[in-house]
């Protein structure tokens, strides 16, 4: 009779915990896993694919007002809200039905309730009232949104778990923060028709991206109709018969149907019972692990956003992967975390991989720079007002490409591939004997030639 009950047990099915799962049960492993809402987790249920659809949906209002540069004469069309969120639900709903499908697949058992930690090897079910023996315990719980529950008047608020849930869509909405979520719901809202503003307690929008990048989004959501108002926070905010009044430290009023928060994710760790088992909490209250995703307890690992390492859902796919194969499949790895390529889908885009600038400066000392505005082809026919950002960040000493950075259409997809290029070491010398494909907005990155230099700066 096997000692434990189970070899692994997963605590979230999302993912992270998913591939994990599904990985150690095809090394031979008996695995279940535990999950108290719904599989998937945050990306597909109400994280990155929702939002990438409704984003999608954002973006035909550009689509039609450019079809009569085209030669195209369209009625004036019409947008609902309920079709695309039902829309949007059937396909999560699809999505789900998948993921359930490949547990079944690999015969991994699925508890839909809550699991807790009754010990390093013990794991709890609250719902059932069950008591569960595993030899390796997997958390990958993930995050969730942040809100001030202090502030007077927080209840009237929504985050992004709701905002894939509204029955109408606001004519009138803030958001509050300057991060991915934060841009990109509002360009959402913004290009669907709404009337935006966007409040930031800190001075620039999207801290710790490049510095082009966040004045290239800045401008052009600006342009858009998008009202970015930063160096403020809100001191409490009022229901009226009407809406939603939100009080500003500058003592500035913003009236809204919706006041959406976006201020950052914070790990799922509360009430999880983790103390039972030794396992070690940060400040922030996220799961520390080593290089191998384990905890301070032995049995017990952790991957994906509750670690707060680096909170993109590929990133807790590989870390779920490295996982089940290094315990499970006797072939060990662990995720290298340097030139993860990442994008914010606002409107415009962004896709960017490696160091920004600054953070090339810092690290080698002496960089070239070589960056391109442009306007794109179908913009240019269309009339519309808009430019793409190219960027090349370059190591001065080896010529490596140290970092990419694009703002516009499609931005995601270049990037991917530029992603590939900077993880082999690409050298500047190797885009510029890249053949151009032309006619592409991608092409102007085989194709800078000249150095930046900044105004004041002497041309090396």
């Amino acid at each position: 009779m096997p000692e434990f009950d189970y070899d692994l047990f997963v605590i979230g099915a999302g993912s992270g915990g998913v591939r994990a799962a599904r990985i150690a049960a095809s090394h031979g492993a008996r695995v279940a896993i535990a999950e108290e809402y719904r599989v998937g987790g945050t990306c597909v249920i109400r994280g990155c694919v929702p939002k990438k659809l409704l984003v999608y949906a954002s973006r035909f209002t550009d689509e039609f007002e450019d079809a009569a540069g085209f030669g195209w004469t369209l009625e004036d069309p019409k947008f609902d809200w309920p079709s695309l969120i039902a829309s949007k639900d059937k396909e999560i709903a699809r999505l789900e039905a998948a993921y359930r499908a490949t547990l079944s697949k690999f015969s991994v058992e699925l508890f839909a309730e809550r699991a807790t930690l009754g010990g390093p090897n013990e794991i709890r079910l609250q719902k059932s009232g069950r008591t569960i023996s595993a030899k390796t315990i997997l958390v990958a719980t993930g995050g969730h949104p942040n809100v001030d529950p202090k502030l007077p008047g927080i209840e009237h608020t929504i985050t992004s778990n709701e905002a894939f849930h509204l029955k109408e869509m606001p004519r009138r909405i803030v958001v509050a923060g300057g991060g991915y979520i934060a841009v990109e719901f509002a360009s959402i809202f913004n290009g669907l028709g709404a009337d935006v503003t966007l409040i930031y307690r800190g001075g620039k929008i999207l801290r710790g991206f490049d510095e082009d990048l966040r004045d290239a989004l800045t401008a052009a959501m600006t342009k858009r109709g998008v009202r970015i108002v930063t160096s403020q926070v809100f001191t409490r905010i009022e229901k009226t018969g009407t809406g939603l009044i939100g009080h500003l430290t500058s003592g500035e009023t913003l009236n809204a149907d919706t006041i959406m928060f976006a201020i950052g994710r914070s790990p799922n760790t509360a009430g999880l019972g983790l103390e039972a088992a030794d396992v070690k909490l940060d400040g922030e209250g996220a799961v520390v692990v080593d290089g191998n995703s384990q905890t301070t307890a032995p049995s017990v690992y952790a991957v994906g956003d509750v670690t707060n390492r680096v909170n993109l859902t590929p990133v807790a796919i590989r870390e779920g992967h490295a996982f089940a194969d290094t315990v499970f499949g006797n072939k060990p790895w662990s995720v290298d975390y340097s030139t993860i390529p990442t994008a914010v889908f606002s409107t415009p885009e962004i896709g960017t991989v490696g160091f920004s600038e600054s953070e090339a400066r810092t690290q080698f000392g002496e960089i070239d720079v070589y960056k391109v505005s442009f306007r794109p082809m179908k913009a240019i026919l269309a009339g519309r007002d808009e430019r793409m950002l190219m960027k090349l960040v370059v190591e001065t000493a080896t010529s490596r490409v140290a970092g990419v950075h694009v703002v516009g259409p499609d931005a995601a997809e270049i990037i991917q591939m530029a992603a590939v290029a900077i993880r082999m070491g690409a050298k500047k010398a190797d885009f510029d004997q890249t053949i151009a494909l032309h006619p592409s907005a991608a092409e102007e990155l085989v194709t800078l030639r000249e150095k930046w230099v900044a105004p004041g700066e002497a041309a090396g």
